[in-house]
């Protein structure tokens, strides 16, 4: 999910009735999905300034500018940070059964794909050179608590460290009214193994786990999203503390041909634009009559969809249904825009995969659906955005392990690479880098 971007307006006007724009042909397909416009961190000087006075508070002061902004922002004031372990186990032990099973099966699926990724990489042993690979030692998650309960944010978030090997992973989520997290997101927790959960939220919650505070350790990495002030603290901390990403609006685009289903293709870009207002939900197809049914789909479906206001204003800032010649140009605008979530709605998905260079996720098959990877799947649904994914990888056990690079040096190595290296460092002017390599070329008796 990367940085938050501010998409152009669409002002081409639509027709009467019609509830997603449609663009035909390749040049209005580019010009619709460009994202040349900046990155919507840009706009938010206000925000920003509140932002630094909030790390630099929490810096400076602890536990005592947590308490003030906890109770400024969330309206509490609680008895302590640290949630206790009885409160903790208390939640798991009154969820409802069927969403505990639904989280425990979401977590073994996460466990699982990323221990078969963990042992995938293993150790360099190219001796003489080599690396290895070594985790970090904590890491903190963040868990917001905005409309919505998300345990399975929490989940894709928390477990991944945990199976890279990390030490020590800290949550922290905003308090409820009682001063606590809310008990779904306190059991989801217990499920994914977190050491320990803090009632913090918001700015001053990223810079507690930065910095440290008198009850907040310091970590190494923070990783999870949040809203503006959550995005702002962690693009101002990165390099004191590791980020894992600044964290933006859903995307999705599916790539439909003439036997995809209508129902099914509109069902899925009303499940990506119910998100978030400034979500993006886009269909490419090759099919003028299928862009058609889909439209017609999606205001059918979008009349009794709970989250219907949020969807219709999605769909209206940023859905688009475009219609072009062939599989090639349907590539090429996927590769160009970069989404967070493809969806390959066609009959021969293996031909596209190998061409597709640019996604986050790429979900495929005869009843494919983004909410499957998004809950269920295994694979950390914490993905690139905003077109990141043209050179950034969704989350996963790489983002929690440091490799170090082994170098041995025999007399062999020294014989070979040292009168190269003696000419490099004499052309760069660091005549002692020269010496040194000679120096061990020709060792002298003690």
């Amino acid at each position: 999910m990367p940085s938050p971007r501010r998409y152009a307006t669409r002002s081409t006007p639509r027709s009467r009735g019609t509830s997603v724009r449609i663009v035909r042909g390749l040049t209005p397909a580019r010009d619709a999905l460009s994202r040349n416009a900046p990155s919507g961190l840009g706009d938010n000087e206000d925000r920003e300034r509140l932002v630094c006075n909030i790390v630099e508070n929490v810096a400076r002061r602890g536990d005592a500018a947590l308490l003030e902004y906890t109770e400024r922002f969330d309206d509490v004031i609680p008895a302590r940070w640290e949630v206790a372990g009885e409160q903790l186990a208390a939640a798991r032990r009154n969820l409802d059964p069927s969403l505990a099973a639904a989280l425990e099966m979401a977590a073994g699926r996460i466990r699982d794909f990323h221990t078969g990724q963990r042992q995938s990489l293993g150790d360099g042993q190219n001796a003489p050179m080599g690396w290895r690979f070594r985790p970090i030692d904590r890491v903190g998650v963040y868990a917001p608590a905005g409309t919505a309960n998300l345990p399975s944010s929490l989940l894709m978030t928390a477990i991944i460290p945990r199976v890279a090997g990390v030490s020590e992973v800290i949550l922290a989520t905003p308090p409820g009214p009682e001063g606590l997290p809310s008990p779904i997101m306190m059991a989801a927790a217990v499920i994914a193994g977190v050491d320990r959960v803090f009632a913090i939220g918001g700015a001053q919650a990223i810079a507690a786990l930065a910095f440290g505070t008198e009850s907040v350790p310091r970590v190494d990495k923070i990783c999870g999203p949040g809203n503006i002030y959550v995005t702002l603290a962690k693009k101002l901390l990165y390099g004191l503390v590791g980020i894992d990403g600044l964290y933006g609006p859903s995307e999705i685009i599916i790539i439909a041909d003439d036997r995809a289903d209508p129902a099914g293709c509109a069902a899925d870009m009303l499940a990506q634009a119910e998100h978030d207002a400034m979500a993006s939900a886009i269909l490419v197809t090759t099919s003028p009559e299928l862009a058609k049914r889909i439209d017609i789909e999606v205001t059918r479906q979008l009349a009794t969809l709970p989250r219907r206001k949020i969807a219709a204003e999605s769909l209206g800032r940023n859905g688009l249904i475009i219609v072009i010649t062939d599989s090639d140009e349907a590539i090429e605008l996927a590769n160009a825009y970069a989404p967070e979530h493809l969806l390959l709605m066609v009959a021969d998905p293996e031909n596209y995969l190998d061409r597709l260079t640019a996604a986050g996720c790429v979900i495929t098959g005869d009843r494919a659906t983004v909410a499957l990877g998004d809950y269920v799947a295994g694979p950390s649904h914490v993905l690139p955005t905003g077109g990141t994914a043209r050179f950034d990888s969704p989350l996963n056990v790489t983002d929690f392990m440091k490799i170090t690079n082994v170098v041995t040096v025999d007399s062999s190595t020294i014989e070979e690479l040292g009168p190269a290296t003696a000419v490099l460092a004499e052309t760069e002017g660091l005549d002692g880098h020269a010496r040194a390599v000679r120096r061990h070329q020709t060792p002298t008796d003690k």
